[in-house]
């Protein structure tokens, strides 16, 4: 009999770490996954991308349960296709610790992600999506970018790297609103207190599962509470330095199916048994 597993649950980032860069998921992650879930693991999605954003990647998993979404702000019910919860960053705020950062760095471009499970992107003049496949409608006037509740201000510069960015927003910001890197080209602006922690955390709770039988897979920096929460924090090699640097552990590459590798050694026990032998990861 296998010894009993040693996380009941897995919470893997998306974009640069879950997915390979065409936003597939290859058929030994699938496979991996497929086994830690035959051992009783379960799989949670915890990402930056705003609940509409995440739905067709669900689909895609076969993934009818929980998911944590937009940085923490929204935990999403994949099954009923419903918020069970989410928080919002004021608008009023978010317009000022914009003007702020302006005041700082001069002009930047701005976009939001709209809260609910409708919920739009929009991205104003000279705004350039960094993931190309994700959808965004384009407004002509700043002011237009309020006219919903949002959950988070994204921000580019046309001459500052993202790590100067996130500096200076969060210097300039300081408490009015929380300053995180999700991926390259994606600064971000959300609600103060709010992380991947924190959404993780409800999750956790609503499975009645708990940090201490928890592993978690990412490669930005806005991962970095996720590792603090979770037992083990696994970093990819791809991984921004800051998130290696607390990591409890760094695999392969998204594009190497590095979260693979690790579920492989840990489930290998729970591989589905065909014709009386244990059917082996698929290896690309």
């Amino acid at each position: 009999m296998a010894a009993p597993i040693a996380y009941s649950l897995i919470a893997t980032d998306l974009d640069g770490t879950l997915l390979r860069g065409d936003d597939t998921l290859s058929d030994r992650s699938r496979t991996a996954l497929a086994m830690a879930a035959t051992a009783g693991a379960r799989h949670l999605v915890v990402t930056g991308r705003p609940a509409p954003r995440v739905r067709p990647l669900l689909d895609d998993l076969g993934g009818q349960g929980l998911a944590v979404c937009g940085q923490g702000a929204q935990l999403y019910d994949a099954g009923a296709d419903r918020m069970l919860w989410s928080v919002t960053l004021e608008r009023e705020l978010a317009e000022t610790a914009l003007g702020k950062i302006e005041a700082e760095v001069g002009e930047v471009y701005a976009a939001v992600d709209q809260d609910g499970v409708d919920g739009l992107t929009l991205i104003e003049p000279g705004y350039e999506m960094p993931h190309p496949t994700l959808p965004a409608v384009r407004i002509f006037h700043r002011d237009d970018l309020w006219a919903e509740p949002i959950s988070k201000v994204l921000l580019r510069h046309p001459a500052l790297t993202d790590d100067e960015l996130a500096s200076a927003a969060r210097a300039a910001v300081g408490s009015l609103a929380s300053v995180t890197m999700s991926g390259p080209g994606t600064v971000e602006l959300q609600p103060c207190g709010v992380t991947k922690a924190t959404g993780l955390a409800l999750a956790a709770a609503h499975l009645g599962l708990t940090p201490d039988t928890t592993i978690a897979f990412g490669d930005m920096p806005n991962d970095i509470p996720m590792f603090d929460w979770a037992a083990h924090g696994v970093a990819m090699s791809n991984a921004h330095p800051e998130l290696k640097a607390v990591a409890d552990e760094v695999t392969l590459s998204n594009e190497d199916d590095g979260i693979a590798v690790v579920l492989e050694r840990l489930f290998m026990p729970w591989a589905p048994v065909v014709n009386g032998e244990s059917e082996q990861p698929v290896r690309h």
